[in-house]
């Protein structure tokens, strides 16, 4: 099972976005990571929803498809981070301090003076220490 992990801009647009393989995957990862898209686009809606229902930047899980669980965060800057996930592996325990960390790392990237907010995070540094936390927590 492929976790997939997107940060969604203001205007919908994705900033950033990753696969994290848990396991060895079949000749069905194309269209599974097709599947992952589909469901975090539709699940956009939902976590606008959630986040003005609930005051906190974790929004646990927003969403389910079959085995497919969809968890929310947003940041103070309305960005959000959808993590679309296999629904038995992961406690809130865990995702929360997931988004947390990559919220430091996505904090740590808009500090750079180089960076364009709302556009793509193409650093190959950011998505390393994306991946650790991937790693680390999921």
């Amino acid at each position: 099972m492929t976790c997939y992990f997107v940060i969604v801009g203001h205007n919908d647009n994705p900033v950033f976005e990753m696969d994290v393989p848990k396991a060895a995957e079949g000749s069905k990862t194309e269209d599974r990571r097709h599947l992952t898209q589909f469901v975090a686009h539709a699940a956009l809606d939902l976590v606008d929803e959630a986040k003005w229902q609930h005051g906190n930047l974790f929004l646990k899980t927003v969403d389910r498809y079959n085995d497919l669980t969809v968890t929310g965060f947003v940041t103070a800057s309305q960005m959000r981070f959808i993590l679309v996930s296999d629904s038995s592996r992961n406690t809130n325990e865990n995702l929360r301090s997931f988004f947390l960390e990559v919220y430091e790392l996505f904090i740590k990237a808009l500090l750079n003076p180089f960076y364009t907010p709302n556009t793509p995070i193409s650093s190959a540094n950011f998505k390393k220490k994306v991946q650790q936390a991937a790693k680390k927590y999921l």
